[in-house]
Protein backbone atom coordinates (compact mmCIF):
# COMPACT_ATOMS: atom_id res chain seq x y z
CA UNK A 1 0.00 0.00 0.00
CA UNK A 2 0.82 3.72 -0.75
CA UNK A 3 1.70 5.22 2.91
CA UNK A 4 3.89 7.87 1.46
CA UNK A 5 1.52 10.02 -0.56
CA UNK A 6 4.00 13.38 -0.50
CA UNK A 7 6.74 11.66 -2.05
CA UNK A 8 4.80 9.67 -4.01
CA UNK A 9 2.74 12.10 -5.81
CA UNK A 10 6.35 14.40 -6.20
CA UNK A 11 8.26 11.35 -8.01
CA UNK A 12 5.31 10.55 -10.45
CA UNK A 13 5.01 14.44 -10.89
CA UNK A 14 8.48 14.67 -11.65
CA UNK A 15 8.38 11.32 -14.32
CA UNK A 16 5.24 13.28 -15.94
CA UNK A 17 6.64 16.48 -16.40
CA UNK A 18 10.06 14.59 -17.42
CA UNK A 19 8.72 13.96 -20.82
CA UNK A 20 6.13 16.42 -21.25
CA UNK A 21 9.38 19.45 -20.77
CA UNK A 22 10.48 17.28 -23.95
CA UNK A 23 7.50 17.20 -26.16
CA UNK A 24 9.31 17.82 -29.01
CA UNK A 25 11.33 14.71 -28.36
CA UNK A 26 9.02 12.70 -26.59
CA UNK A 27 5.53 13.25 -28.84
CA UNK A 28 5.97 14.66 -32.34
CA UNK A 29 8.63 12.27 -33.31
CA UNK A 30 5.95 9.50 -32.85
CA UNK A 31 3.24 11.79 -34.80
CA UNK A 32 5.45 11.93 -37.48
CA UNK A 33 6.27 8.07 -37.88
CA UNK A 34 2.86 7.55 -37.82
CA UNK A 35 2.01 9.42 -40.78
CA UNK A 36 4.91 7.96 -42.82
CA UNK A 37 3.79 4.35 -41.77
CA UNK A 38 0.07 5.12 -42.75
CA UNK A 39 1.28 6.93 -46.04
CA UNK A 40 4.23 3.94 -47.00
CA UNK A 41 2.30 0.92 -46.29
CA UNK A 42 -1.33 2.41 -46.46
CA UNK A 43 -1.05 4.10 -49.81
CA UNK A 44 1.37 2.56 -51.30
CA UNK A 45 0.68 -1.44 -50.63
CA UNK A 46 -3.34 -0.27 -50.64
CA UNK A 47 -3.06 -1.29 -54.56
CA UNK A 48 -1.84 -4.65 -53.78
CA UNK A 49 -3.64 -5.49 -51.00
CA UNK A 50 -7.20 -4.64 -50.94
CA UNK A 51 -8.45 -5.51 -47.56
CA UNK A 52 -8.51 -8.23 -44.89
CA UNK A 53 -11.40 -9.19 -43.49
CA UNK A 54 -13.71 -6.87 -45.18
CA UNK A 55 -11.57 -4.38 -43.85
CA UNK A 56 -9.72 -1.53 -46.25
CA UNK A 57 -6.08 -2.55 -46.16
CA UNK A 58 -5.29 1.08 -44.92
CA UNK A 59 -8.24 1.35 -42.24
CA UNK A 60 -6.90 -2.27 -40.81
CA UNK A 61 -3.22 -0.84 -39.82
CA UNK A 62 -4.17 1.69 -37.95
CA UNK A 63 -5.14 0.17 -34.57
CA UNK A 64 -1.50 -1.45 -34.96
CA UNK A 65 0.09 1.36 -35.77
CA UNK A 66 -1.57 3.08 -32.70
CA UNK A 67 -0.10 0.27 -30.50
CA UNK A 68 2.91 0.00 -31.97
CA UNK A 69 3.27 4.41 -30.93
CA UNK A 70 2.25 3.13 -27.26
CA UNK A 71 4.19 0.37 -26.66
CA UNK A 72 7.52 2.02 -27.78
CA UNK A 73 6.81 5.26 -26.24
CA UNK A 74 6.11 3.65 -22.87
CA UNK A 75 8.73 1.14 -22.65
CA UNK A 76 11.35 4.22 -23.60
CA UNK A 77 10.31 6.18 -20.96
CA UNK A 78 10.45 4.10 -17.90
CA UNK A 79 13.75 2.08 -19.49
CA UNK A 80 15.18 5.52 -20.03
CA UNK A 81 14.36 7.72 -16.75
CA UNK A 82 15.96 4.39 -14.65
CA UNK A 83 18.79 3.44 -16.42
CA UNK A 84 20.34 7.35 -17.07
CA UNK A 85 19.48 7.94 -13.23
CA UNK A 86 21.52 4.69 -12.85
CA UNK A 87 24.25 6.22 -14.92
CA UNK A 88 24.58 9.25 -13.38
CA UNK A 89 24.50 7.92 -10.13
CA UNK A 90 21.29 9.59 -8.71
CA UNK A 91 19.79 6.52 -7.68
CA UNK A 92 21.09 5.95 -4.79
CA UNK A 93 19.87 9.04 -3.26
CA UNK A 94 16.38 8.10 -4.74
CA UNK A 95 16.90 4.70 -2.75
CA UNK A 96 17.43 6.67 0.76
CA UNK A 97 14.26 8.43 0.66
CA UNK A 98 11.56 7.35 2.66
CA UNK A 99 9.41 5.40 -0.47
CA UNK A 100 9.10 1.74 -0.57
CA UNK A 101 9.08 -0.05 -3.42
CA UNK A 102 5.93 -0.21 -4.42
CA UNK A 103 5.91 3.60 -4.31
CA UNK A 104 8.70 3.75 -6.64
CA UNK A 105 7.88 1.47 -9.06
CA UNK A 106 4.45 3.20 -9.09
CA UNK A 107 5.97 6.31 -9.72
CA UNK A 108 7.86 5.01 -12.81
CA UNK A 109 5.50 2.89 -14.06
CA UNK A 110 2.84 5.97 -14.31
CA UNK A 111 5.46 8.12 -15.90
CA UNK A 112 5.49 5.53 -18.86
CA UNK A 113 1.89 5.32 -18.79
CA UNK A 114 0.83 8.44 -19.36
CA UNK A 115 3.42 9.32 -22.12
CA UNK A 116 2.44 6.04 -23.55
CA UNK A 117 -1.32 7.07 -23.19
CA UNK A 118 -0.75 10.72 -24.40
CA UNK A 119 0.48 9.71 -27.54
CA UNK A 120 -2.10 6.53 -27.98
CA UNK A 121 -4.54 9.23 -28.17
CA UNK A 122 -3.10 11.56 -29.99
CA UNK A 123 -2.60 8.86 -32.64
CA UNK A 124 -6.36 7.40 -31.72
CA UNK A 125 -7.37 11.23 -32.90
CA UNK A 126 -5.48 10.98 -36.12
CA UNK A 127 -6.87 7.61 -37.39
CA UNK A 128 -9.70 8.92 -36.59
CA UNK A 129 -9.30 11.66 -39.02
CA UNK A 130 -7.70 9.07 -41.60
CA UNK A 131 -11.36 7.27 -41.65
CA UNK A 132 -11.16 4.79 -38.59
CA UNK A 133 -14.00 3.54 -37.35
CA UNK A 134 -14.41 3.52 -33.38
CA UNK A 135 -17.16 1.31 -32.69
CA UNK A 136 -16.47 1.45 -28.39
CA UNK A 137 -14.63 4.22 -27.50
CA UNK A 138 -14.37 3.09 -23.84
CA UNK A 139 -12.65 0.27 -24.59
CA UNK A 140 -10.63 1.38 -26.88
CA UNK A 141 -9.40 3.85 -24.30
CA UNK A 142 -9.25 1.47 -21.56
CA UNK A 143 -6.71 -1.37 -23.98
CA UNK A 144 -4.48 1.63 -24.60
CA UNK A 145 -4.32 2.37 -20.88
CA UNK A 146 -3.51 -1.22 -20.48
CA UNK A 147 -0.94 -1.78 -22.59
CA UNK A 148 0.84 1.90 -21.55
CA UNK A 149 0.89 0.34 -18.30
CA UNK A 150 1.97 -3.24 -18.81
CA UNK A 151 4.77 -1.61 -21.47
CA UNK A 152 5.95 0.64 -18.98
CA UNK A 153 6.08 -2.18 -16.09
CA UNK A 154 8.27 -4.00 -18.74
CA UNK A 155 10.44 -0.89 -19.83
CA UNK A 156 11.18 -0.68 -15.85
CA UNK A 157 12.31 -4.15 -15.51
CA UNK A 158 14.43 -3.81 -18.44
CA UNK A 159 16.06 -0.74 -17.27
CA UNK A 160 16.89 -2.35 -13.91
CA UNK A 161 18.34 -5.27 -15.04
CA UNK A 162 20.11 -2.87 -18.29
CA UNK A 163 23.59 -1.56 -17.62
CA UNK A 164 24.64 0.69 -20.63
CA UNK A 165 22.17 2.15 -23.50
CA UNK A 166 23.93 -0.46 -25.12
CA UNK A 167 22.57 -3.60 -23.63
CA UNK A 168 18.76 -1.45 -23.52
CA UNK A 169 18.99 -0.87 -27.18
CA UNK A 170 19.71 -5.04 -26.89
CA UNK A 171 16.34 -5.49 -25.97
CA UNK A 172 14.69 -3.41 -28.09
CA UNK A 173 16.10 -3.62 -31.08
CA UNK A 174 16.28 -7.94 -30.98
CA UNK A 175 13.10 -8.51 -28.83
CA UNK A 176 10.67 -5.82 -28.48
CA UNK A 177 10.52 -4.97 -32.18
CA UNK A 178 10.26 -8.36 -33.78
CA UNK A 179 7.39 -8.99 -31.49
CA UNK A 180 5.90 -5.68 -32.42
CA UNK A 181 6.37 -6.78 -36.21
CA UNK A 182 4.87 -10.15 -35.58
CA UNK A 183 2.24 -8.88 -33.74
CA UNK A 184 -0.05 -8.41 -36.64
CA UNK A 185 0.59 -4.63 -37.13
CA UNK A 186 0.64 -5.10 -41.03
CA UNK A 187 -1.14 -7.97 -41.98
CA UNK A 188 -3.43 -10.97 -40.38
CA UNK A 189 -1.44 -13.63 -38.70
CA UNK A 190 -3.63 -15.82 -40.69
CA UNK A 191 -1.25 -14.17 -43.82
CA UNK A 192 1.95 -15.99 -42.21
CA UNK A 193 3.65 -19.54 -42.04
CA UNK A 194 2.47 -22.06 -39.48
CA UNK A 195 5.56 -21.33 -37.16
CA UNK A 196 5.07 -17.87 -37.32
CA UNK A 197 1.29 -17.81 -36.80
CA UNK A 198 2.07 -20.69 -33.76
CA UNK A 199 4.50 -17.45 -32.21
CA UNK A 200 1.90 -15.20 -32.38
CA UNK A 201 -0.01 -17.15 -29.92
CA UNK A 202 2.15 -16.28 -27.09
CA UNK A 203 2.93 -12.83 -28.30
CA UNK A 204 1.40 -10.12 -26.25
CA UNK A 205 1.54 -7.41 -28.65
CA UNK A 206 -0.36 -9.91 -31.13
CA UNK A 207 -3.55 -9.85 -28.42
CA UNK A 208 -3.15 -6.27 -27.92
CA UNK A 209 -3.50 -5.38 -31.61
CA UNK A 210 -6.37 -7.95 -31.75
CA UNK A 211 -7.74 -6.50 -28.64
CA UNK A 212 -7.65 -2.78 -30.27
CA UNK A 213 -9.07 -3.89 -33.69
CA UNK A 214 -12.23 -6.05 -31.86
CA UNK A 215 -12.96 -2.24 -30.03
CA UNK A 216 -12.03 0.07 -33.30
CA UNK A 217 -13.16 -2.27 -36.33
CA UNK A 218 -14.97 -5.16 -34.74
CA UNK A 219 -12.29 -7.45 -36.10
CA UNK A 220 -9.87 -9.56 -34.89
CA UNK A 221 -7.80 -12.35 -35.29
CA UNK A 222 -7.69 -13.35 -31.73
CA UNK A 223 -11.00 -14.09 -29.70
CA UNK A 224 -11.89 -10.98 -28.14
CA UNK A 225 -12.52 -12.43 -24.63
CA UNK A 226 -9.27 -14.08 -25.12
CA UNK A 227 -7.33 -11.06 -25.99
CA UNK A 228 -8.90 -9.15 -22.87
CA UNK A 229 -8.25 -11.75 -20.42
CA UNK A 230 -4.52 -12.22 -21.77
CA UNK A 231 -3.85 -8.69 -21.96
CA UNK A 232 -4.85 -8.08 -18.22
CA UNK A 233 -2.62 -11.09 -17.07
CA UNK A 234 0.30 -9.73 -18.50
CA UNK A 235 -1.00 -6.47 -17.31
CA UNK A 236 -0.61 -8.03 -14.03
CA UNK A 237 2.34 -9.71 -14.55
CA UNK A 238 5.06 -7.39 -15.78
CA UNK A 239 3.70 -4.82 -12.60
CA UNK A 240 4.51 -7.48 -10.40
CA UNK A 241 7.88 -8.63 -12.10
CA UNK A 242 8.67 -4.87 -11.78
CA UNK A 243 7.47 -4.13 -8.30
CA UNK A 244 9.60 -7.50 -7.35
CA UNK A 245 12.52 -6.62 -8.71
CA UNK A 246 13.13 -3.26 -7.34
CA UNK A 247 12.44 -4.89 -3.77
CA UNK A 248 14.81 -7.09 -4.53
CA UNK A 249 17.29 -4.21 -5.09
CA UNK A 250 19.17 -6.01 -7.53
CA UNK A 251 21.09 -3.74 -10.43
CA UNK A 252 19.94 -0.77 -8.28
CA UNK A 253 21.58 -0.75 -4.91
CA UNK A 254 25.62 0.04 -4.71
Amino acid sequence: MIKNWVGFYTLSSREIMRFFSVWRQTIIPGIVTTLLYIFVFGVALENRITEIGGVSYKIYILPGLLMMNVITNATANSASSMLQMKLLQTLPELLITPLSSLELSLSFIIGGTIRGFVNGVLILLICWLAGMPILNLPLTLLFIFLVAWSFSSLGLFVGQLSDSWDQLALIQNFVITPFSFLGGIFYSIKMLPAWAMTLSQVNPIYYAISALREATLGVSDAPFLTSSIFLIMFTVATTVMAVQLMATGKKIRF
